[in-house]
């Protein structure tokens, strides 16, 4: 078995990113059926063209063997002139996603190491991220890769 690599995502790359947004989907639908549909994907092929050609939506794909087995979807965001904020710039990390059947191999590690480079590297003051109430696998991964929590966010459904 070769070294994983991670690099950009590019639009060979569409179709097994699509299978890996359905896995991340099921997991949201199950902690969320009153938000997530069952059997759907937070973006479709186009959408996915579109984001992956965008600078400020970087995309990195962790490859072994051949098959993507991971993602990293990310957003660029600028803070200027804001009236109480610092100016500054955040990577978002919007999406972090392994193949069920590669996880436990470090690659969700290696994944989030390299958006952390890719900030450095971009001049970003932090990353951030949101993790669902509920998903503990996520939370757990999260904190032991040494985020800490920023703000929280709460809710009060009606219905």
């Amino acid at each position: 078995m070769q070294e994983p690599i991670i690099r950009r995502a590019e639009e060979r790359d569409i179709p097994r990113v699509g299978d890996l947004l359905l896995q991340v989907n099921e997991v949201h639908h199950r902690i969320r059926p009153d938000l997530f549909k069952t059997n759907s994907r937070k973006y479709n092929d186009d959408e996915l063209r579109a984001i992956f050609a965008d600078p400020n939506t970087p995309v990195f794909v962790c490859e072994a063997d051949g098959t993507v087995v991971g993602y990293a979807f990310c957003i660029v965001q600028k803070r200027e002139n804001d009236n109480n904020l610092v100016d500054g710039k955040t990577l978002y990390l919007d999406d972090l996603c392994v193949d069920e059947g590669a996880r436990g191999r470090g690659i969700g590690a290696s994944l989030y190491r390299f958006v952390l480079d890719y900030a450095k590297k971009s001049g970003c003051h932090n990353v951030t991220l949101n993790v669902w109430e509920g998903n503990d696998a996520a939370l757990a991964f999260y904190r032991k890769c040494g985020m800490k929590v920023q703000k929280t966010g709460m809710e009060q459904v009606l219905r």
